[in-house]
């Protein structure tokens, strides 16, 4: 007799509007194994455990947990059921220590009023020992790299009891160094019983780390398998539906000796002003200051040319995107664009790419609302804002149900397809591009790859932040490597590989 699911969801089906999320999907679980869910953008995966979860309540269909029907109307409820659940997004509270965060509705109190901080705090790090995590638990987490807020999510949910661990994409912001000490830590939850879900895009990830995978597509389950039993290309085939077939792109050479955009030995300090904007001038001027976030970089980007930035998260990587699109007033040095438009894809497009509660079709002017194509009169033109949106939602394949829903009803991917397609059709000299295709499936990414080199083919210059080794050495030109603030080495993708990024990524080597 086969042993009972840990979680067992039968028939779960949910409505978004007109979008069916999830279209009577059936999912096990069994106790200590890793359990991955593929599928393109917007194929009901997140939706599915956001349900299990208790973000969401089903339309109809059943959950049970250890052989248990349970009706889960809450997160909390989740966490009284051992559930725990590390989302895309981090739910940090930016300003709280790691430690307040991870003890959060659950402070340690001793004579029965007084919080208790010094015995969590010895708790969590016994935790944190195990799993192989370094975690400053007295720090405000905004100060910490990406990685060690994901370690501290990880301990929260472990903290508070979770036997069941859900994780959304939890690669998508890792450097490639991060994501085997990540590996090492779900291995180790495994080895001590506990089961864990993973929602992701990446197929090679899903075969090195997972025990079973479970395929979704438009909504539905349509394939559940040990991993021994299939490999990436068939994978592949199951979430779209169709043979695999790459594209090719040909990639033009142009011959302009003059930049875009051209940095010369560009400082930033950590007292820079963050709030202050400035209007694109032909060349930014400042003076010096303290703690450097910028250490006299220098760069051009040349017209038909894709200039991708490597490095590992916190190294100046977003800084540099913050002085290009005027979110931060450089210290010293030049910065200059023989660029009118810049189109900017942000990092983190909940905090600087849309509008959450907003339509869908509104979001796609945003930045461009006082056009005359979509203002007359200081009026929106409600009709002309709809042809274009419905426009983009077809050339850009953006599943929708209606444009005038909130882009929240949006999945992760398609949010920032919406981002990339407002950006790419404004028709940019020069294109920022922070981690365009984070969150996104295989098509999807392919597709953004695509529109990048067509307007790199198109003269245009384009600056690609990427943690995705293999997305620099397939797009970028050049490659310049970001450590400690400074642009450490600039190499070309032909004469380089994943181990000389690496060491170039950790300080290891220069070329400078």
């Amino acid at each position: 007799m086969a042993p009972t699911p840990i979680i067992e969801m039968r028939g779960i089906s949910k409505n978004f509007g007109q979008v069916q999320a999830n279209d009577t999907v059936d999912f096990t679980l069994h106790r200590g194994e890793i359990h991955a869910i593929v599928g393109e953008n917007g194929a009901g995966k997140s939706t599915l455990m956001k349900i299990l979860y208790g973000l969401y309540q089903p339309d109809a269909g059943e959950i049970f947990v250890d052989g248990r029907a349970v009706t889960i109307s809450s997160p909390r409820r989740a966490m009284q059921l051992g559930l725990g659940m590390v989302q895309q997004h981090f739910t940090l509270i930016p300003v709280f220590t790691a430690l307040q965060n991870i003890v959060l509705a659950k402070e340690p109190r001793k004579f029965g009023a007084l919080l208790d901080y010094q015995q969590a705090s010895e708790e969590i790090t016994l935790l944190a020992a195990q799993l192989g995590f370094d975690v400053p638990l007295n720090t405000p987490v905004e100060s910490l790299p990406i990685g060690t807020q994901q370690h501290t999510e990880i301990l929260k949910v472990l903290y508070h009891g979770a036997d069941i661990l859900i994780m959304d994409e939890p690669t998508a912001v890792l450097a490639p160094q991060e994501v085997e000490g990540l590996f090492n830590c779900m291995r180790s939850l495994k080895s001590e019983g506990k089961s864990l879900i993973i929602i992701t895009h990446k197929l090679d990830e899903v075969m090195t780390i997972a025990d079973r995978v479970t395929v979704m597509r438009r909504g539905q389950a349509v394939a559940s398998c040990s991993i021994d039993d299939t490999d990436p290309t068939t994978l592949a085939e199951m979430m779209l539906g169709e043979p695999v077939i790459p594209t090719s792109v040909t990639r033009e050479q142009t011959t302009d000796t003059t930049p875009l955009l051209h940095l010369e030995n560009v400082t930033l300090s950590g007292n820079s002003d963050t709030t202050k904007r400035h209007k694109w001038k032909k060349v930014l001027t400042s003076k010096a200051s303290n703690k450097r976030h910028l250490d006299e970089v220098s760069l051009k980007v040349f017209p038909g040319e894709i200039v991708g930035i490597a490095g590992v998260e916190g190294n100046g990587q977003s800084e540099l995107v913050q002085v290009l699109t005027g979110l931060r007033q450089i210290d010293s040095g030049t910065l200059t664009l023989n660029g009118e438009r810049i189109a900017h894809v942000p990092a983190d497009r909940h905090r600087h790419g849309i509008s959450l509660n907003d339509r869908i079709d509104d979001n796609f002017i945003i930045g461009h609302h006082k056009h005359s194509r979509f203002c007359r009169y200081e009026l929106l033109q409600r009709k002309s804002i709809q042809r274009y949106a419905l426009n983009a939602l077809d050339k850009y394949q953006i599943r929708v149900g209606d444009i005038s829903d909130p882009i929240r009803t949006l999945s992760g991917g398609n949010q920032q397809k919406v981002v990339v397609a407002r950006e790419l059709e404004a028709r940019p000299e020069v294109i920022i591009a922070a981690h365009p295709t984070r969150g996104l499936d295989i098509h999807a990414a392919e597709f953004v790859h695509t529109r990048l080199i067509h307007a790199r083919n198109r003269a245009k210059a384009v600056l690609l932040v990427s943690s995705e080794l293999d997305e620099l050495l397939y797009l970028s030109d050049r490659i310049a490597v970001m450590y400690d603030g400074k642009i450490v080495g600039v190499v070309k993708p032909p004469e380089t590989n994943k181990q000389e990024l690496g060491a170039l990524m950790l300080g290891l080597n220069s070329n400078r």
